[in-house]
């Protein structure tokens, strides 16, 4: 069976483009879902994935209306592939029912981590150009140490309550608790 998944981001959004490409790929039942694609919770997309079956096929318009990311992608691709089924995706013209499809997609996959670990190489390089210049990242501490020591003699000697504190330091009683 081909079924198809159908996405927007927001409820005044319209499916019907979606739904009519999908129909006209041959798609027999569309799962269509009104959330964003940050939104780990896609319910039709759980149930779509509970309904598949060995030899069905999943089409979408756009790849980015299945996952949240390339990497996203890369994961539902093979869990559909788990279940021996196939994947085809309209805009990228991706099919993984045929060799030459999966070849591309593996191909795609392979540039996505590639990437992924430059992104990681460039973070770790800028962080080490940024230490040898004397700065650190993270965020600026809330307090000097002459408000801490002023916090921690206002606790000991004159005893009063970390919400007390906190509100005089315009910080969080978190904040105090840490000191």
């Amino acid at each position: 069976m081909i079924f198809g998944y159908a996405r927007v981001s927001t409820e005044d959004q319209s499916l019907f483009a979606q739904i009519d490409a999908l129909k006209a790929a041959g798609a027999e039942r569309v799962f269509q879902e009104k959330r964003t694609g940050k939104s780990r919770q896609r319910p039709e997309l759980e149930r779509l994935f509970e309904q598949i079956r060995e030899g069905d096929v999943i089409v979408v318009t756009k790849y980015d209306r299945l996952a949240r990311s390339l990497r996203d992608l890369i994961d539902l691709v093979e869990t559909i592939r788990e279940k021996k089924a196939g994947f085809r995706s309209l805009a990228e013209d991706i099919d993984t029912t045929t060799p030459a499809g999966r070849l591309v997609f593996h191909v795609f996959g392979s540039i996505a981590e590639f990437e992924r670990e430059r992104i990681v190489e460039r973070t770790k390089e800028g962080l080490a150009a940024a230490k040898r210049r004397g700065r650190v990242g993270g965020r600026p501490r809330a307090l000097s140490d002459e408000a801490r020591q002023e916090i921690i003699r206002m606790r000991d000697q004159e005893r009063r309550s970390v919400a007390e504190i906190a509100r005089t330091f315009k910080v969080s009683r978190a904040t105090i608790y840490r000191v």
